[in-house]
């Protein structure tokens, strides 16, 4: 289960693109708290502790005590250059509120699995699985394991024990998560356009040594 990170909150006075840039300024991050039919509340917190959080890798299907209030991150935005957190936006929920949250899908066994160690290749197609969830059980990440796995198997939303309470939010389709493909065998045009690319890296090596030679030579 996920842990609850708790980040301090302090209450805006002001809000809009002005004040949002001198609180940038001072090291906060302005962010609004919505939900559950009460007024959206502005605050600010301090960006060295937002940027902790959201190294954790599990920010998003995480409890996050904001100010006091128990909330679910539902969108963080950053600056286009920087990257650096610039609003954020949490949901009011309660403690055992019905949640739909994207988990990490982590594989394991691969020592185990037939089809890599005869050279296929896991084709991961999602990396995170949306699931409906109560608040205080939210899963830290959802493990697969690939022990048996042949080369061509599909592993589907079916094929995975989901931790108990939990539903996928997809529910119209046994969607799949990933598949075990054949290793790529080179085609003879591979081979030749990889020839011809280290012919010419390696004629552009040759003529870049003479010419250093000749300015050696020249100085």
């Amino acid at each position: 289960m996920s842990d609850t990170l708790t980040l301090a909150a302090e209450t805006r006075d002001r809000v809009g693109k002005g004040a949002s840039r001198a609180l940038r300024r001072d090291g906060r991050v302005p962010a609004v708290i919505y939900g559950q039919n009460k007024e959206p509340t502005s605050v600010h917190l301090e960006e060295k502790a937002l940027v902790k959080a959201l190294m954790t890798g599990h920010f998003f299907n995480s409890v996050v005590m904001v100010g006091g209030e128990r909330t679910l991150p539902k969108d963080v935005a950053f600056h286009p250059v920087t990257d650096r957190p610039t609003h954020v936006d949490f949901l009011r929920i309660g403690e055992h509120s019905t949640v739909t949250v994207a988990v990490p899908v982590v594989f394991a066994d691969e020592d185990q699995c037939r089809g890599i160690k005869q050279g296929g290749v896991l084709n991961i197609t999602r990396h995170e699985v949306e699931l409906v969830v109560d608040a205080a059980d939210i899963p830290s990440e959802l493990t697969i394991s690939l022990k048996g796995r042949e080369i061509g198997d599909s592993i589907h939303i079916s094929d995975v024990t989901l931790p108990k309470g939990a539903t996928p939010a997809i529910e119209d389709r046994d969607f799949a998560i990933a598949t075990i493909v054949p290793p790529t065998v080179p085609t003879a045009q591979d081979e030749a356009a990889d020839a011809e690319v280290a012919e010419t890296q390696a004629a552009e090596s040759a003529e870049a040594a003479a010419e250093t030679d000749e300015d050696d030579a020249n100085a």
